[in-house]
């Protein structure tokens, strides 16, 4: 059953689903920022930039405030949480797998000798055939050609 479109988790994984909404929030990891600053390393416009900050706010993955004629944004750490718990379910899940996996693999067949071939054989090329073994070129050449040919009709 889909979920409705005000879900807030979906709304987080919606915005995060754009690379350019991901960039913004590596970025917003280091510290708050300008909105100005956001803009410089993205080869789209001021305008196009905002629509993804506007993105990430509804989401709740950032926060907005105005300071004097600057614009800061800084990430908003409930909004990230909840991807995190709901992800966090999963992270066990493929950490029991690979637990196992490990078990697997070191388990008591895992340490069981792998026999090993002796070096010269490993080293060697395999031998060239002969050049004389080879039928000759006009040999080969009938080879190829039908065994028995019908004589053509004279008009």
């Amino acid at each position: 059953m889909p979920l409705p479109a005000t879900d807030s988790l979906s709304a987080t994984f919606a915005a995060l689903a754009d690379p350019t909404r991901r960039a913004i929030l590596a970025r917003l990891a280091h510290g708050e920022s300008p909105v100005g600053d956001l803009v410089k390393p993205f080869p789209i416009s001021a305008p196009a930039i905002s629509r993804h900050l506007r993105v990430l706010e509804s989401a709740g993955l950032i926060e907005r405030k105005v300071d004097a004629q600057w614009r800061i944004c800084r990430l908003h750490a409930p909004g990230l949480r909840r991807a995190n718990d709901w992800l966090s379910q999963y992270r066990a899940f493929w950490d029991d797998s690979l637990d196992r996996l490990v078990e697997v693999l070191e388990g008591p067949a895992a340490t069981d000798p792998v026999p090993a071939t002796p070096p010269h054989v490993a080293a060697e090329p395999p031998p060239a055939s002969p050049p004389h073994e080879r039928p000759p070129a006009d040999a080969r050449t009938r080879e190829l050609q039908p065994a028995h040919r019908h004589p053509r009709k004279k008009s």
